[in-house]
């Protein structure tokens, strides 16, 4: 009987798959396969002078313009030259076009079905070498518990204390032992779901290259999931979206208690809706802090700066003449300018308001490195005293109705299930918002500075990014997320100097909840969103569901302590 392939030594082992790949004519790797060597030759051939070409020719050009080393008269005379050079590439590559879109084609489709080949035979090696893995940390588990039954029957000493201390010595070692066993069975075991995962890579890799760096939908998507399921730990999983499946467990329950409680349907369109609308001010405050948290760092002054906002866009917008008077001047009456005036003027002045204090707070912070606890607790302090000591606490009053339905007001849709659907138009400006803000971190040198100085702000600073201007930058940027949605808070409710009470809780709470780490440098723009939504969500839920205002500050701090928790042990785990 010819002998297996588990007992063969390295050199045999190597000789055995050169053997299997001779019969089958599968390669051990794309590379080492000659008919796709051949297929990227000729495409290279093909693309060289048209492309290939055009993609150096361009990247010429630009590092042309910007040299500081030629003269206008040599630019101009390289310039001249690479535009007849990528004229010429554009003709070689449309004359090409056809034949290697063809050749491309058929290479990807060989590509694909021999790939198929290489990875059900790397699939069946590794899970053959788990299976041994696993077998032999068994059978090593199985010796280190026998051998510490043994070395405690062993143990004659006759003191109960220095008896109970041998014990455990003996019993330490053994833990000590079955940890090593384990560590080492998991290192290999996550060597061949490595190995699997790569024979994918391998094959996204090629296709990519034979399409000159073009990328698939299907592929990057199947790369991504078969990424996951090879790297997949339950334990990671629960730490990372524990607090998610907890919340998600909460919900349902909500759902199926409203209805047989008689409060109705909570996942009907209008309450859905209301939640969206409840969400949509809050968007703001939320985007707005999350970048200071992003620098391990914290906002307490939100709450004071959506009444700041909001008192000046009630002032501003008031109907009539306003009854509020700040340190004796006024009342004020604004109807005698446009209504569109108005309107800018209230939001223009909102946003200024709010980035002057925010940046207050902000040049202590980065300029003299007090903590932002501290900064903006100072700051909320000045503006709750300047606002209650001006208006004596006095509501600023309802907007203008016209305006008020204009921009906070809500669309017909129409009738469903006897019940009036209409659309919240405050939830527009949120979606806006949104995308700046994910535009801001994600596509901006800015955002990456964010993100490092976040991460370590000295190493930051070695790399010559400016850590000051990146700080004091975070503050204007929230202060202007404040500004928009302290102006769309008017238009919810009437304003007063004690309006936003409370909402900084809630934007930072959402951030965390969302992922946005205390200790900086980690988080998305989606997290922050994922977590107002849940946190808006509960408070609608609690609300619908008739249960007291009071036990829902316990429902909040038992979610905000549980995810600052579960932050705190992913870091832990990393250092």
């Amino acid at each position: 009987m010819r002998q297996t392939k588990k007992s063969y030594s390295d050199f045999q082992l190597n000789i055995y798959k050169e053997d299997q790949m001779a019969i089958n004519n599968i390669p051990l790797s794309l590379e080492e396969d000659v008919k796709l060597q051949g297929y990227k030759s000729k495409l290279a051939a093909l693309r060289q002078d048209g492309v290939t070409k055009l993609a150096d020719t361009k990247q010429l050009i630009y590092t042309t313009k910007k040299s500081k080393m030629l003269s206008q008269e040599a630019k101009e005379k390289l310039l001249s030259q690479y535009s007849k050079d990528v004229e010429a590439a554009k003709a070689d590559a449309a004359k090409n076009k056809a034949e290697i879109d063809s050749l491309t084609k058929e290479a990807v489709a060989y590509v694909n079905d021999l790939s198929k080949k290489i990875e059900n035979r790397v699939k069946e090696e590794e899970n053959a070498n788990i299976a041994s893995y696993k077998a032999e940390y068994d059978k090593q588990c199985s010796a280190i518990k026998a051998r510490l039954e043994e070395r405690i029957s062993k143990v004659n000493i006759t003191d109960s204390k220095e008896r109970k201390a041998e014990i455990d010595t003996i019993k330490y070692e053994a833990k000590s032992a079955l940890f090593d066993a384990k560590s080492q069975f998991t290192t290999k075991v996550d060597r061949s779901k490595a190995a699997k995962n790569q024979a994918y890579v391998d094959h996204v890799q090629t296709n990519r290259s034979l399409r000159n760096g073009k990328t698939n939908f299907s592929e990057n998507m199947k790369l991504k999931f078969t990424d996951y399921v090879n790297k997949f730990k339950l334990s990671k999983f629960l730490l990372d979206n524990g607090l998610y499946l907890a919340i998600i467990v909460f919900f349902i329950i909500c759902i199926v208690l409203a209805p047989a409680t008689g409060k109705g349907n909570l996942l009907s369109l209008p309450n859905i809706f209301t939640i969206l609308e409840q969400s949509s001010t809050r968007m703001f405050y939320a985007l707005g802090v999350a970048g200071l948290i992003l620098l391990a760092g914290t906002d307490l002054s939100v709450g004071r700066m959506v009444a700041l906002g909001s008192v000046t866009t009630g002032l501003i917008l008031h109907p009539g003449v306003n009854i509020v008077k700040f340190f004796g001047m006024g009342p004020w009456d604004f109807t005698a300018i446009p209504m569109a005036v108005r309107v800018i003027m209230s939001l223009v002045f909102s946003i200024l308001l709010c980035v002057a204090f925010s940046s207050f707070a902000g040049v202590f912070t980065a300029k003299l490195k007090i903590h932002p606890f501290i900064s903006t607790l100072s700051t909320q302090l000045i503006i709750y005293g300047l606002l209650f000591f001006g208006t004596t606490g006095t509501p600023v009053g309802s907007i203008d109705s016209g305006i008020k339905d204009a921009i906070g007001g809500r669309w017909i849709l129409g009738v469903s299930g006897g019940q009036l659907i209409t659309f919240p138009k405050l939830i527009i400006p949120a979606v806006i918002a949104i995308i700046v803000a994910w535009f801001i971190w994600n596509k901006t040198t800015f955002g990456k500075n964010m993100y490092a100085v976040g991460g370590n702000s000295e190493a930051a600073a070695v790399s010559g990014i400016s850590v000051f201007k990146v700080t004091l930058c975070v503050f204007i940027m929230a202060g202007v997320f404040y500004g928009c949605g302290s102006f769309l808070e008017a238009f919810r409710a009437n304003a007063s100097a004690g309006t936003g009470q409370g909402f900084e809780l809630d934007a930072i709470a959402a951030c965390v909840v969302g992922g946005i780490s205390f200790n900086g440098g980690i988080g998305k723009i989606g997290g922050a969103v994922l977590g107002v939504i849940i946190f808006t969500s509960l408070t609608y839920c609690l609300t619908f569901l008739g249960i007291d205002t009071n036990l829902q500050f316990v429902f909040k701090g038992i979610i905000i302590i549980a995810a600052v928790a579960l932050d705190s042990v992913k870091y832990l785990k990393k250092k």
